[in-house]
């Protein structure tokens, strides 16, 4: 019995240990925007009235439709890179805080960018080859997307 306690308890330890780490301003990922709504091409704010929690990160959505279609499908609508700016993790490998209403649906996958003070992330991952800063952005992500 003892054993099966020490087993769980590791078990649940390195499972806490391995969460993912998603961009949470606000409360919520994408700043608690919809990100059903993105794969209609808007960038809609969420209600608290329709929110769920997804391996420990909260989205809010605009209506109970767009929440179960959330839950049904979650790696769809689940932003890469843990809704961090797609950008910055393809050129330095940081986690950036994003901009919700600037994002690029590609490939049927979500992609959040920064775009403040007068820098368009977005625009700058058009110019400087998505393909090549993606690949790059998918192998950082890899080595840094847990909670330490």
């Amino acid at each position: 019995m003892k054993r099966a306690l020490i087993l769980l308890f590791l078990f649940s330890a390195t499972s806490y240990a391995q969460q993912i780490d998603y961009n949470i301003q606000k409360g919520f990922v994408a700043n608690g925007y919809d990100v059903v709504s993105y794969f209609s091409n808007k960038a809609t704010k969420g209600s608290s009235k329709y929110t769920y929690t997804f391996e420990g990160a909260r989205y809010k959505f605009v209506s109970k439709e767009n929440l179960e279609k959330f839950k049904s499908n979650t790696t769809k609508f689940v932003p890469q890179y843990g809704g961090y700016c797609a950008y910055a993790l393809g050129t330095n490998g940081e986690k950036v805080s994003i901009n919700p209403k600037t994002f690029e649906i590609r490939d049927g996958k979500l992609y959040l960018f920064y775009n403040s003070w007068g820098t368009n992330t977005l625009e700058l991952w058009t110019k400087e080859g998505p393909e090549a800063l993606q690949k790059k952005a998918d192998s950082t992500w890899k080595k840094i997307k847990f909670k330490s």
